[in-house]
């Protein structure tokens, strides 16, 4: 099928000619045939490479061009910033929305498409964006992940509220792994389309005693290392010209392989010395002085405990060919467009908690598999999977080379969803009754999966009769409504159970201690909560003996709920060495995280303390102050005695510090100081918007200062190290 016979705008056909794309896929061509520009819901499973978002790409363009708005799900934040800017150079308007969960985003309406997470579509929906009735296209990514335990439910949540509200618009699903798609498609009301076409042949094969058993036959690899067989198909491939991905079951791992990926490739090139100094910048961590000397001689790692900023310098080098392997946890294979010759699946197997040691799904391996072949780069792509004795080899291909991927089915019904999903629908006004309620949990997957719906209309009963015991549902006659709180409670976007013992525990409090505060959320379901060792245990211990009087909530009697205490109070008293301002690296020591790990957790809890700050000002006034306080010190990383000073333009942590240390303690002791004082130690451009903010004559109306610029699509910034 010719690109240039296709009913799409005609700016977007000339482009695809300028880029030399002039027929489409077999895939692609197939969703055309199957009524994708002309407004059929659609079910696309095709494998990895095969051309899915030029699939979304030409019906978006179809909708914008009749008038109509396109909505783009994805499942995680780094996908949504890859996508708005693969999407941003065609002509079109594009924004995005990830950040803060208790806005309408109604700017993002001036857009042609716009890119978010499930979670933030779900949190847009809760708040009553204007925009959403304009939305024709809805394009869910990696639409699989229905299946998953932790976005399943609001992804489902989130394509049935969409449907409900705009019943006329067209759905699309992509994925590359599902092996019941038909029962997906019905759900959806939509053609579907399945391929095992790739733009590169995919070879997989396991790897046993020096040769890589494929299919179709034997590959004999050069021995450079007796100890270690991943090092050894790494070398291969790059001595082929190509590049590789080493998927290993934990961090440790993956740094320990990159270390010896190094030690063999040892790079010379002054761009990935460049790349090094990047990582560098700042005070770095242990781990990131590792990795930028790995970085350096070709290798890296990439996984959670990392920074965005140093996740995306390792990507950078790798799109550029200059980095040849990296060693990763699953996070590259969950949908980052990250291509390599050979995919090594190292460990099939991963600890999970009271099961021990477990085989990864067959879809996951996918996942990584479909990694494997640059288009236009390389002549082929290879997955392969290490075995450690002869025997596991016909295992390994049964198990994942020859096996279909593995059904998706709903989550709704877990009990832990259901809480904050009910009391969304009543709040958002999509269930005014218990039998409208009933009626849209009948338009579920889950309900169309088991056709009689009893288990989640018993869990749906049960959830409800918590909301009115909470006091967030109230129910008179046949009618149920929210009431304030429960408003509130869907709009801050946090898990219902969390904030009725918020609410329960500050009312119980007669003074205000920032530890109990910290302690209390992170007790909460909607906090993660840092892995306790037995070398933690004499850490906490003299927490506990030293600081017992500030902790609102007290140790435990039952010994199964001791674990669950001490992984609260270990990541409390990481947080709070966070606003004691302890430098990232000693933080990431002492608790034996990377920086990723404090950014996850800092963005986690002041997004919390943010909403109870909230319920704090409806239930009990007098601490709505303190932690108002409280979640600007932890946004920023500092002791109260820099709030005067972080609150103006340009200055975070590491500046305000400065001026405190000085003298400078405040924007009025700023006033009575000649400016040269600041400039000494901030610099001219800084001191210059200093004073402008702090004397009245000069007050700026200006642009804010990058520290606070915030992205397109209102995803706010949330940590100023200036």
């Amino acid at each position: 099928m010719q690109v240039q016979d296709l009913a799409i705008p005609d700016t977007l056909r000339q482009q695809y000619l300028g880029l030399g794309i002039r027929e489409l896929y077999p895939p692609q061509a197939a969703c055309v045939e199957k009524g994708l520009l002309e407004g059929k819901n659609l079910l696309v499973a095709i494998p990895t490479a095969s051309g899915k978002t030029l699939i979304a790409e030409m019906a978006m363009h179809r909708h914008i061009a009749a008038g109509g708005k396109c909505l783009y799900i994805v499942p995680l934040k780094a996908l949504a910033s890859e996508k708005y800017e693969e999407f941003g150079n065609k002509g079109v308007k594009i924004g995005i929305s990830t950040g803060d969960l208790d806005r309408r985003d109604d700017a993002l309406g001036k857009n042609d498409i716009i890119v978010a997470t499930s979670e933030k579509v779900d949190s847009l929906l809760r708040n009553g964006a204007r925009w959403i009735p304009e939305i024709t296209l809805v394009v869910v990514d990696e639409i699989h992940l229905i299946d998953s335990p932790d976005r399943g439910p609001t992804l489902e949540m989130v394509i049935a509220k969409m449907r409900s509200r705009n019943p006329g618009m067209q759905i699309i699903g992509l994925s590359a792994t599902i092996g019941n798609p038909k029962v997906l498609a019905g759900w959806l009301d939509a053609e579907l389309v399945t391929s095992t076409w790739r733009p590169v042949d995919l070879r997989q094969g396991v790897f046993y005693d020096n040769r890589i058993q494929f299919e179709e036959g034997t590959r004999p690899i050069k021995q450079v290392s007796k100890n270690y067989d991943d090092l050894n198909l790494c070398l291969d491939t790059i001595a082929e010209g190509g590049q590789c991905l080493v998927f290993v079951s934990s961090r440790r791992n993956a740094e320990a392989f990159a270390k010896r990926a190094a030690s063999a490739i040892k790079s010379e090139d002054a761009a990935l010395a460049a790349y090094a100094e990047r990582l560098l910048e700042g005070t770095p961590t242990e781990m990131v002085k590792t990795l930028a000397a790995c970085v350096a001689k070709g290798a890296a790692f990439h996984h959670a405990g990392l920074s965005r900023k140093e996740r995306s310098v390792v990507e950078e080098a790798f799109r550029k060919n200059l980095l040849k392997c990296i060693s990763s946890t699953p996070t590259l294979a969950a949908g980052l467009n990250l291509p390599a010759r050979r995919v090594i699946v190292r460990d099939y197997l991963r600890f999970s908690a009271g099961e021990g040691m477990q085989p990864i799904p067959v879809s996951e391996y996918r996942q990584m598999a479909g990694r494997a072949g640059r288009p236009r780069l390389d002549p082929y792509g290879e997955a392969v999977l290490i075995a450690k004795e002869a025997e596991q080899v016909p295992e390994l291909f049964e198990v994942y080379i020859e096996a279909e991927a593995e059904d998706v089915h709903s989550r709704i019904a877990e009990p832990t969803a259901l809480y904050t999903h009910v009391l969304s629908l009543v709040a958002s006004g999509f269930a005014r009754t218990r039998s409208e309620l009933t009626g849209f949990m009948n338009r579920s997957f889950y309900v169309h999966e088991h056709k009689q719906g009893r288990l989640i209309h018993r869990a749906v009963d049960e959830a409800l009769q918590f909301l009115i015991t909470a006091e967030m549902v109230v129910e008179v006659g046949e009618h149920i409504g929210a009431t304030e709180l429960g408003s509130l409670v869907s709009r801050m976007y946090i898990d219902p159970r969390s904030a009725s013992a918020i609410v329960s525990t500050l009312r119980e409090q007669e003074d205000y201690a920032d530890l109990g505060l910290v302690q209390l959320i992170c007790t909460t379901p909607d906090m993660p909560t840092l892995y306790v060792k037995n070398a933690d245990l004499p850490a906490l211990s003299r927490m506990l003996e030293a600081r017992g009087g500030d902790l609102w909530l007290p140790p435990p009697l039952d010994d199964d709920e001791a674990e669950p205490y001490y992984r609260a109070v270990k990541t409390a008293m990481l947080l709070l060495d966070w606003t004691d301002e302890l430098a990232e690296e000693k933080i990431c020591e002492r608790y034996g995280v990377g920086p990723g790990d404090v950014y996850g957790m800092v963005e986690s809890i002041n997004w919390l303390l943010h909403a109870t700050s909230q319920l704090a000002r409806m239930f009990v006034p007098k601490f709505s102050g303190p932690i108002a306080e409280c979640e600007i010190c932890m946004k920023n990383g500092i002791r109260r005695e820099l709030l005067p000073l972080v609150r103006l333009r340009g200055i975070g942590r590491v500046r305000a510090r400065r001026l405190f240390n000085n003298g400078l303690t405040s924007p009025d002791e700023i006033r009575k100081h000649p400016k040269e004082d600041v400039v000494k130690i901030l610099g001219q451009g800084v001191a210059d918007q200093i004073f402008e903010q702090v004397m009245p004559r000069h007050k700026s109306t200006g642009p804010a200062a990058e520290e606070k610029e915030q992205p397109a699509g209102g995803q706010a910034t949330l940590f100023r190290f200036g």
